[in-house]
């Protein structure tokens, strides 16, 4: 297999293995296929790119910053713009974040797949909402006390109608 193939492959594996949360085999993958294509190759700017997302989500902000700090003088422009994008979501102040707000996720890398009790990552049952009750049908409305007399309206608004009509075709001739 040559070089290139080489290293896209090592490229789809990070991309895979991060996307699966396997941050640290993410960097290996990334790291190897940098020292393959090259660090100013377009493949290799596109790994540094992911290997800075894999540090920063391994709580490793210092590393992830000095790589991002190399990639903004990478040969590539999109690369380099990509680099000074996450440069500045690095280096901006972090927000504090109450516990209550947080969902803790256990690590199970540690356990064999038979140790692992499906009982206890179970999911607590929502609580149902109670269910609302129906409107009740309005009641039917008696037409003999509706008022059905003709005030006058409509013919009032048919003259003003035609009239307007009239005044726009003789205006028009």
């Amino acid at each position: 297999m040559e070089q290139g193939e080489l290293a896209r492959q090592n490229y789809r594996v990070g991309r895979e293995a991060f996307e699966r949360g396997r941050y640290r085999e993410s960097i290996e993958s990334f790291q190897t296929s940098v020292e393959l294509a090259g660090r100013n190759s377009i493949l290799g700017g596109q790994a540094q790119v992911w290997m800075v997302s894999a540090f920063e989500a391994l709580e490793k902000r210092d590393e992830a910053i000095a790589l991002c700090e190399s990639i903004t003088r990478h040969p590539h422009d999109t690369t380099r713009k990509e680099a000074k994008r996450l440069l500045y979501i690095l280096k901006a102040p972090r927000l504090k974040i109450r516990p209550e707000w947080r969902t803790e996720i256990p690590d199970l890398t540690q356990l064999e797949e038979g140790d692992r009790p499906a009982a206890a990552y179970a999911q607590p049952s929502k609580k149902t909402t109670p269910r609302r009750k129906p409107k009740p049908e309005p009641e039917p409305i008696d037409l003999s006390q509706v008022n059905t007399r003709d005030n006058g309206f409509v013919w009032v608004g048919v003259v003003a109608i035609a009239l307007l009509l009239a005044g726009l075709l003789w205006y028009g001739m």
